[in-house]
Parts: structure tokens; C-alpha cells; sequence
């Protein structure tokens, strides 16, 4: 034998102890992966499926929901009231149609309430709308001027509806955050107590109208 043949294998005693932690190891791998397997193989606890399901469904994602909430909060009608151009909530309008005939009530006459009017079979109370905002019309102003297009827009949600007629209705329209502008310092304070903003629209400018507050001036003017 040449001389370090030796030197070249490992001592009797490192060789074993080699072997028995490599077996150990491979066991404990063996122990934890059969422990691995009877975890994923179990069955589910009851109703386990079903209640992540009813979770999912019940929380929104916060983004989606941000997003939906800021494309409804910009969709708006847009409509004329003699030479007056508005704007109210597109959610709040339940909707519009021709006009009817109204039906004034007995022993109530005054600028807000006209009267009645039915809508498939339901009454609703017809309200001047420039009354309400305080557009300041002259009395019988409104019969007598030209109106292209007149409608009656209902308005509110739930058991709050009301029905006005309006001069034009250009129709739903989705503005841009940026056609948005703050109320000028001039705007009359009839027409501040209603308005949120000024939209730009086709090289007009529009009186952004806060639906809820229009909504609480009817319950309060009908009551």
C-alpha cells in the first residue's frame, strides 16, 4: 500500500456516526412529511366551507367599493328651469316622464305645493321646484314661458318621492373630478343653501344641487 493510502478514507468511528445522523434526519423527514399529509387529508370541521364563503361575499373590497361610490357620487341629471341649468344626484331621481295632469288640493294654495299627480296609479305631491331653491319667479311666470321640452321628475327614495316639472331635461351625465368648481362668492344665498358646487358642462356652468337637502326642504314645506 503507498504511503497515506490511509489518510485518503475516513476513521471506522466518523464513518458510522456519518451514517446514523444521515438515517436520523431521513426518519424525521419521513415523521414530518406522513404528519404533513394526515394535516392536508383531514376533513374539514362543519360548516368550515360555508363560513369563509359568507365572508368573502360580505366584505367588499374596500377599492372596488371606494371606486363605485366616487363614478355614482359624479353621475348626475342634468336639467333647466326657465334660464337656470341644475344638477341633482342621479341616484336620487326615480324618474321622468311627460307631464301630467295636476290636481290641486283643497284649501292649500301656496308657492310650493301645486298639487297632485298620478304616476301609474300612485299620488304624488307636485312641488314647484324654483319655490323650493328660491329661483324667485314671478307669479305665473312659469305658465308663460317657452319651455322646448317640459317633464315631470320624480324625485327621492322610498316613501320621500315627490314629482316636479322642469323646462328641459338634457338627460344623466358623468362628469370628471376636474369639471368640478367651488361655489363663486356672487351665488345668491337662496341658491347657496342648496348648491355643493359649480360643473362644468358643454361651456356652461351647472348648480350642483345636494340632493338630501333639497329632500328635507320638501318635508318641511309638505309637513
Amino acid at each position: 500500500m503507498s504511503p497515506g493510502a490511509d489518510d485518503e478514507l475516513p476513521p471506522p468511528a466518523a464513518a458510522e456516526t456519518s451514517s446514523s445522523v444521515g438515517a436520523e434526519l431521513s426518519h424525521r423527514d419521513a415523521a414530518h412529511q406522513a404528519a404533513a399529509s394526515r394535516l392536508l387529508d383531514r376533513a374539514l370541521p362543519p360548516g368550515y366551507r360555508e363560513e369563509w364563503a359568507r365572508y368573502f361575499a360580505e366584505v367588499p373590497d374596500e377599492e372596488a367599493a371606494a371606486e363605485a361610490s366616487e363614478v355614482a357620487e359624479r353621475r348626475i341629471l342634468v336639467f333647466r328651469l326657465a334660464d337656470e341649468w341644475l344638477a341633482l344626484p342621479a341616484g336620487l331621481v326615480q324618474e321622468i316622464t311627460e307631464p301630467r295632469p295636476r290636481h290641486t288640493l283643497p284649501h292649500r294654495r301656496d308657492q310650493l305645493v301645486l298639487g297632485v299627480v298620478n304616476i301609474r296609479g300612485e299620488l304624488l305631491v307636485e312641488i314647484s321646484f324654483a319655490a323650493l331653491i328660491g329661483l324667485g319667479e314671478a307669479e305665473g311666470e312659469a305658465e308663460s314661458r317657452i319651455t322646448a321640452f317640459p317633464r315631470l321628475v320624480v324625485l327621492g327614495h322610498d316613501r320621500r318621492r315627490v314629482a316636479f316639472r322642469v323646462d328641459e331635461v338634457h338627460g344623466l351625465h358623468q362628469h370628471a373630478a376636474r369639471d368640478v368648481l367651488a361655489l363663486p362668492a356672487t351665488i345668491g344665498k337662496a341658491a347657496s343653501s342648496f348648491a355643493t358646487s359649480m360643473i362644468a358642462w358643454q361651456g356652461r356652468m351647472l348648480g350642483r344641487l345636494d340632493g338630501e337637502l333639497v329632500l328635507d326642504a320638501v318635508d318641511r314645506g309638505i309637513a
